[in-house]
């Protein structure tokens, strides 16, 4: 519950007053070529007035308000910080979108198959991996047959920075550690291990990985990798 507290006070303070991230309310760029590589390969009509989205780690909301604003879409967005959820209640007046102060563990308060899209935008790092096995089971149960899930982590190959993290401050648990500024687990993933864990219930259409972010011969900045991963029929 220590690292709940850690991470729920952490997040309230940056949504007050940003300190170590640059806080957007701009749509993420990933999210913005998802879009538009889903239209180029599946149409127009995936995401429409019709389309309900379920964003975790929604932030201020700047994501899925923007899907609501561009396309209709309808939805919900979870998030750990109330001030983060204040901030999205406040931004998407007048949308159809259900804001929730709430970790993104545990039960999906929405019925089977009941969502087109999931967001998980650098959430779900911060599950342990008896959670991390709850969401997949609760993101395919709220996921119809053919949704997406759009997904977004740290990753562990060749990232200077995680080899220090995991080797200096150990989580107990394969490829986490404890995040010493913020005192809050965080998971990385090897490429292979998360095509194993997601393709149990998805196909994965797509993986882009990040640069190494290499300057003089030092790494400068995290590893990240985005994918696409359809919801088997």
């Amino acid at each position: 519950m220590k690292e709940k507290s850690n991470s729920k006070t952490f997040w309230n303070k940056e949504y007050k007053t940003p300190g170590i991230f640059n806080l957007s309310t701009e749509p993420a760029e990933d999210l913005l070529k998802f879009t538009r590589w889903l239209e180029r390969e599946y149409g127009k009509g995936f995401l429409d007035q019709r389309s309900f989205v379920l964003d975790l780690g929604c932030g201020n909301g700047r994501n899925i308000i923007y899907l609501a604003r561009t396309f209709g879409c309808k939805g919900a967005g979870y998030d750990i910080s109330d001030e983060a959820i204040e901030q999205a209640k406040k931004a998407s007046a007048g949308l159809h979108i259900q804001f929730t102060a709430r970790m993104i563990e545990g039960k999906i308060d929405l019925e089977d198959e009941s969502v087109d899209v999931v967001l998980d935008m650098m959430a779900s790092h911060y599950l342990r991996e008896k959670d991390r096995d709850i969401y997949l089971k609760e993101i395919t149960r709220v996921l119809k047959p053919g949704g997406w899930l759009l997904l977004k982590s740290f990753l562990k190959e060749e990232d200077r920075h995680t080899e220090r993290l995991l080797r200096d401050n150990p989580a107990g648990e394969d490829d986490a550690y404890i995040h010493p500024e913020h005192g809050t687990y965080e998971h990385v993933w090897a490429e292979e291990k998360m095509r194993a864990f997601y393709g149990e219930a998805f196909d994965i259409d797509k993986v882009e990985r990040s640069g190494k972010h290499l300057m003089k011969g030092k790494a400068f900045k995290r590893r990240h990798f985005v994918a696409y991963l359809r919801k088997r029929y």
